[in-house]
């Protein structure tokens, strides 16, 4: 079997080196805000009320923690809270929680196309939604299309021992 990656390639120039550091900060510098507008959809979404507690214990932060993030996701017109009802979406926050879901969702059936368990595959989309490219989504749907699932099972098979 052929290895892809016999030897490392070389660098790239020095735009599409230094592009690919600019695109991670700039995903980086979101991620947080989307995690949070993500979850509080997907709560209200189930019909259940988006509360500073029920985000601390789903993230594994402290409320502290979310007060503060809270606070910035108001201040950037993501979300309102209102007193004794919870956290609800703006417009633009609901819009920014569409695209994250879509992602992971693309993300997701991906890695499960592949073969990953659905509980890693669930955990690794989680992490990977928010830094995969619009190419790389379409190159992944267009897998997906194209019944890589079913490619992977074979491929697999290939793979056992005789």
């Amino acid at each position: 079997m052929k290895k892809y990656m016999e030897r490392p390639a070389p660098l790239p120039d020095t735009e599409t080196h230094s592009e690919g550091f600019r695109a991670n900060r700039a995903a980086r510098q979101t991620v947080l805000h989307e995690d949070y507008v993500e979850l509080i959809a997907d709560l209200l979404d189930e019909g259940q009320e988006a509360r500073q507690v029920d985000l601390a214990e789903r993230l594994g932060v402290s409320q502290p923690t979310v007060a503060k993030m809270l606070v910035r996701l108001g201040q950037e017109g993501l979300v309102v809270r209102k007193p004794y009802r919870g956290i609800f979406l703006t417009p633009a926050g609901r819009e920014m929680a569409d695209k994250v879901k879509a992602r992971h969702r693309v993300v997701e059936t991906f890695l499960l196309a592949l073969g990953v368990s659905p509980d890693n595959a669930r955990i690794d989309a989680e992490g990977l939604e928010h830094y995969v490219g619009t190419e790389t989504l379409e190159a992944f749907r267009i897998a997906m299309r194209a019944d890589i699932s079913n490619f992977m099972k074979k491929a697999r098979n290939n793979d056992s021992p005789a």
